[in-house]
């Protein structure tokens, strides 16, 4: 299989299993505070072969806060693959103090596989290579203004190359980062929501833009700095019809090493390309999608995405767009702040993907 059919090959059956085995289970999640999701893992990917594992999400409210309180939620896993490879992951969003303080962030480590294609402009056959490496990501903001929370982020990863293709570019280290990389960053959050629901939005707008200084002052071994914008709009557009629009941009400032800079293709933006085809200093990337109701806990949405990469010479080469499209089946596994698990398969010149995961891409 190669990874044109995507880097994660994920079993349709899981999540039918996963769905039969709960739509009993919740007949009164409405009423909870607390409410737990376990589900297996199981998907397969040519860097990995065969992958199993399990995960779970909770999603909860302080009783303090009152009903009034946005659901804050965790997410986990582990997962074991047929190469060997171990994959341990969390991330989480919280709410407290009746919305005033929000904090989100991930932390995982990973022993696994990745294929490496070039960066920018040098486009190298396709290389396979191993990594090990701790990731954490924490970011704390507090409300300043009406729906503007403002605050400081932080994030470290170790990334340790332990095996690579003999006479390719990693081997060769020609390539920032191709011994491996130690990143460590400080940098300032700010965050824009007025989204009507946290979960799935019917209406609303959320932008989140993040200026992250990485450095050796701050322990790593690499100096850039890395802006983000993301920002969102959601619309109903006829009944329980949902128009949302997601614009993503990353620039990178000074040498980054290529795991670091912006990568074109995710589970998010630019579904059906994998993460880091097509990998440059500078994204933007456009995408849109409708989300409508199928039947009872059944949703499905249509999407389609454009983006294109860039660097210092060239800002954004916009005469080589690349785009994709595609559809998915969401189930809701929290009818109280529906928050669903989604399946989508999506589509592009010369590529697809497939994916299985908690909550909206956007």
């Amino acid at each position: 299989m190669s990874w044109k059919l995507k880097n994660k090959f994920l079993f349709s059956i899981v999540f039918l299993t996963v769905v039969l085995s709960k739509v009993n289970a919740q007949k009164k999640d409405t009423a909870k505070s607390f409410s737990a999701f376990p589900f297996p893992v199981v998907y397969y990917a040519p860097e990995t072969r065969f992958v199993f594992g399990v995960g779970g999400v909770a999603t909860f409210r302080p009783k303090k806060d009152g009903a009034e309180a946005r659901p804050s939620s965790i997410t986990g896993g582990a997962a074991y693959t047929q190469n060997k490879q171990v994959l341990l992951y969390s991330t989480y969003q919280l709410f407290l103090d009746k919305n005033k303080y929000y904090i989100f962030g991930e932390a995982g480590y990973y022993i696994y596989s990745y294929f490496f294609f070039g960066t920018g402009q040098n486009e190298v056959p396709e290389e396979l290579y191993r990594v090990t490496y701790p990731r954490i990501k924490l970011n704390a903001t507090r409300l300043v203004l009406p729906n503007l929370y403002a605050g400081l982020g932080y994030q470290y990863e170790n990334y340790k190359i332990t095996e690579t293709e003999a006479n390719g570019a990693l081997a060769a280290d020609s390539i920032p980062g191709s011994l491996g990389s130690r990143t460590s960053g400080l940098g300032l959050q700010f965050i824009y929501d007025k989204r009507d629901s946290v979960f799935y939005p019917r209406s609303g707008w959320y932008g989140q833009f993040n200026a992250m200084n990485n450095g050796k002052h701050w322990g790593g071994n690499f100096n850039f700095n890395r802006l983000i914008l993301d920002v969102s709009k959601y619309q109903t557009i006829y009944k329980d019809i949902i128009l949302a629009v997601n614009s993503y941009n990353s620039f990178v400032l000074g040498e980054a090493p290529f795991q670091q800079q912006s990568q074109l293709g995710s589970n998010k933006q630019m579904r059906g390309y994998y993460q880091g085809r097509f990998t440059d200093k500078n994204l933007m990337a456009l995408g849109a999608e409708a989300r409508f109701p199928i039947y009872r806990r059944f949703g499905g949405v249509v999407f389609a995405n454009s983006g294109a990469i860039g660097n210092e010479q060239d800002f954004i080469r916009f005469n080589d767009l690349k785009y994709s499209y595609g559809l998915g089946i969401r189930f809701n596994v929290n009818r109280r702040d529906h928050l669903n698990m989604r399946l989508d398969y999506a589509l592009g010149p010369n590529t697809s993907g497939i994916y299985f995961t908690i909550g909206e891409a956007f």
